[in-house]
C-alpha cells in the first residue's frame, strides 16, 4: 500500500532516469522559456508505472484510499478541475435528469451549472442572515426538513459548509433530516479541507454523515491551485455513475504535477499535526487582540463549530470606510493582498502554512489604520485614507490612482453614498458626522456617533437566537416566513430572490435570446446570465430571474465601490467621464 508523499518522491525519481519521452507533453521534460527546468521534468502523462486516474489499479488508487482514510470516507476521488468539477459530478450523480433538487441560495456558480446542464428544478433554501457583519450564517436542519416536508419531489439536498466567509452549518443534524427521507446530502465543502484532520478543529462533513462530500485542497491546505477532493459515502449514491461524470467533468489528461501537488499537502496533514496547532493558536490570539485593541474595525469572533479558524473578516460598517478602501490601503500601503472586498467587509484567509510574519503584519497594519479612524486623523481618513507621498516611496505604478481615486471621493459624496444605500440594502440607518463636527468634537464624540444605529422592521415578537463567542455577543435573525420581522427579512431576501413567481426556469432561460440594455432599463425584465461578485462567486441574479430595484442599486454601488461584478457591460459614455452599465436581458 502506497503512503501519501509517494507520487511526487516517484515522479522525482523519474526525472532523474534517462528514459527518453517520445510521448506527450511537447515540451519532452525539457525547459522551455523561463519555467523552471525542475516542473518540466515532472510533468508526465500516463506512461508506464505511473497509473490512470479514470481507471486507477496503481499508485493512484492507493492515494485515493489514503485519502479517504485521512478523512473519515468510504471512498475517496483526485480532482484536477478543481471543487467546480466535483459539484457538477456530485449533483448530476445525485439527482436525476429533470429532477428535482433542494438547495441553498448561496452555493456556488457551479451548482447552478450542473442544474442547468441536467435540467434541474431548484428549490431555495434561504440561511439565516447576521446583521452585524452583513454575511449569510450556515443553513440549518429545521429550516432543511421545513422544506423538505412542503415539498415531497426533492431527489437531494446540497449545502455549503463551511461558506466562504468561514461560517459552519449544523451537517449532522442536516444530514438526520435528510437521511430521513432516503436521499443524499452533498456538502460543499470547499472551504474546508483542513476539517477534521486534527483534534481541536471542526469535524467535516465526512464524518457527519454526509453522503458527497467535496473538499478545494488548495484553498486551505499547501496545495497547488485548481486541485481538490470528492468523497463518497453509504449506499445512496450509485459508485459507477459517480465515476461517469468524473470521467466527463475532468480531464482526460489530469496533471501529474497537480495530482502530485494534492499528495504533497495530505502527507504534510497527516505528517505534521504541530502546524495545525500552532495555525488555530496564533489565528486565534490574533483576532482577540485586534477585537480588543480595535475600536472602529470589527472583527467576526472564532467561535466553535461556528464560526472556522483562518476567515479573518474585517467588517467597515463603524467607520468611514468602504470595503474597497480598506482593500486598497492595505494593498498599496502595506501590501497586504486581501482575498476579497466586499461594500461593507474585506476577507484575509489565513492557512496552516502562514507563519508568525502574516499575524504581526496584519495585527500591525489594522492597529495602525484603526488609530488613524480617531482625533486628529480622523478628518484625513474620513476624506479617503490619502496615501500622500506613498507612490515616490515605493514607485509604485498603482498608488498614483489609488491617491487620485480618495481624493475624488469627498466627504460630501461619500456620506450620501452611504446614506442611499445603507437604510434599503442593510436594513439599519447611521449616523455619518460631517468633516467639521468630526475634527473638533474628537474620537470620543465620533464613535458614539457611529454607535447610534436603529434598526429598521423589528418586532417585539421578532424570533433570534444570540450567542456569546470570545466575550462578544452575535445576533443572528432566522429567515423564516412567520417572523415578525418579515418586512426586513424580505429585504434580505430581495436581494437573490427578486420575484420568483415571474423567474424563468434556468434551463430554458439561458439558452433564450438576450438583448444588452442599460441597468436602469433592466428593471422588472428577466435576466440572460449570471450576475455576481467575484470572488466569491455567488449569483445575485441567475439567468430567468427579474431585475428588482433594489439589486440595480446594489450592482451599481458596488461598481462604483471598485468591485468586480461579473454578468454586466461597462461602456465608457462618449465624450463623457462617466460609464454606461449594461446587462443581458431575455427577449
Amino acid at each position: 500500500m502506497s503512503e501519501v508523499g509517494h507520487l511526487w518522491e516517484r515522479l522525482e525519481d523519474y526525472a532523474g532516469k534517462d528514459f527518453y519521452p517520445y510521448h506527450m507533453p511537447g515540451h519532452k521534460r525539457r525547459s522551455w522559456g523561463r519555467l523552471p527546468e525542475e516542473i518540466y521534468g515532472i510533468d508526465i502523462t500516463e506512461i508506464e508505472g505511473f497509473d490512470n486516474l479514470h481507471q486507477p489499479e496503481g499508485i493512484l488508487r492507493d492515494l485515493q484510499r489514503e485519502a479517504a482514510r485521512l478523512y473519515g470516507a468510504e471512498e475517496s476521488f483526485y480532482l484536477v478541475n478543481g471543487s467546480s468539477c466535483g459539484i457538477l459530478s456530485a449533483v448530476s450523480c445525485a439527482v436525476p435528469f429533470r429532477g428535482h433538487i433542494l438547495m441553498a441560495r448561496n452555493c456556488h456558480r457551479s451548482a447552478y451549472h450542473a442544474a442547468y446542464l441536467r435540467k434541474l428544478t431548484m428549490h431555495y433554501v434561504y440561511p439565516p442572515f447576521l446583521d452585524e457583519y452583513d454575511v449569510f450564517d450556515g443553513v440549518e436542519p429545521g429550516q432543511i426538513q421545513e422544506a423538505l416536508e412542503q415539498d415531497g419531489e426533492i431527489d437531494a439536498v446540497l449545502i455549503v459548509s463551511p461558506t466562504y466567509e468561514g461560517r459552519i452549518a449544523d451537517v449532522a443534524g442536516i444530514a438526520r433530516a435528510v437521511h430521513q427521507r432516503g436521499i443524499p446530502l452533498i456538502v460543499d465543502e470547499a472551504h474546508g479541507a483542513h476539517l477534521g484532520l486534527v483534534e481541536g478543529f471542526a469535524s467535516n462533513s465526512c464524518q457527519l454523515g454526509a453522503d458527497l462530500v467535496i473538499h478545494s485542497v488548495h484553498k486551505t491546505l499547501p496545495a497547488l491551485t485548481q486541485t481538490a477532493l470528492l468523497h463518497v459515502n453509504g449506499d445512496r449514491i450509485d459508485r459507477e455513475r459517480l465515476r461517469r461524470f468524473l470521467r466527463i467533468y475532468q480531464s482526460s489528461s489530469p496533471s501529474y504535477l497537480l495530482m502530485a501537488g494534492i499528495d504533497n499537502a495530505l502527507q504534510y496533514a497527516k505528517e505534521d499535526n504541530d502546524a495545525f496547532n500552532r495555525f488555530k493558536e496564533r489565528y486565534e490570539s490574533m483576532v482577540r487582540n485586534l477585537t480588543d485593541s480595535c475600536r472602529h474595525l470589527r472583527f467576526l469572533p472564532v467561535e466553535e463549530g461556528k464560526q472556522d479558524v483562518g476567515k479573518l473578516l474585517i467588517s467597515v460598517k463603524r467607520c468611514s470606510l468602504t470595503g474597497r478602501q480598506l482593500y486598497d490601503i492595505l494593498l498599496q500601503k502595506y501590501h497586504l493582498q486581501l482575498e476579497m472586498a466586499s461594500v461593507s467587509f474585506v476577507l484575509a484567509m489565513f492557512t496552516v502554512n502562514d507563519g508568525e510574519e502574516a499575524y504581526r503584519r496584519m495585527t500591525q497594519a489594522l492597529t495602525e489604520i484603526d488609530g488613524s479612524l480617531r482625533g486628529e486623523k480622523a478628518e484625513k481618513d474620513f476624506r479617503g485614507f490619502e496615501t500622500a507621498g506613498y507612490a515616490e516611496r515605493h514607485s509604485e505604478p498603482g498608488a498614483e490612482n489609488i491617491e487620485k481615486r480618495y481624493k475624488r471621493l469627498s466627504a460630501d459624496n461619500f456620506a450620501e453614498r452611504r446614506k442611499d444605500s445603507d437604510p434599503e440594502r442593510l436594513g439599519y440607518r447611521r449616523k455619518v458626522p460631517d468633516v467639521e463636527s468630526f475634527g473638533e468634537r474628537g474620537a470620543g464624540d465620533y464613535r458614539e456617533n457611529q454607535e447610534e444605529r436603529t434598526c429598521k422592521g423589528r418586532g417585539e415578537n421578532q424570533e433570534k437566537t444570540s450567542h456569546r463567542a470570545n466575550g462578544k455577543r452575535i445576533k443572528r435573525r432566522l429567515c423564516e416566513e412567520g417572523c415578525d420581522s418579515s418586512r426586513d427579512h424580505r429585504k434580505k431576501r430581495e436581494r437573490w430572490e427578486g420575484s420568483r413567481t415571474d423567474a424563468i426556469p434556468l434551463a430554458e432561460a439561458w439558452d433564450r435570446e438576450t438583448e444588452m440594455i442599460s441597468l436602469e432599463e433592466s428593471i422588472g425584465r428577466p435576466i440572460g446570465e449570471f450576475i455576481n461578485l467575484y470572488p466569491p462567486g455567488v449569483p445575485l441574479l441567475v439567468p430567468g430571474e427579474p431585475m428588482t430595484e433594489r439589486l440595480c442599486r446594489e450592482i451599481r454601488n458596488a461598481l462604483e465601490q471598485g468591485l468586480q461584478v461579473q454578468g454586466v457591460h461597462r461602456e465608457k459614455c462618449r465624450g463623457e467621464a462617466r460609464e454606461e452599465i449594461f446587462v443581458p436581458v431575455i427577449l
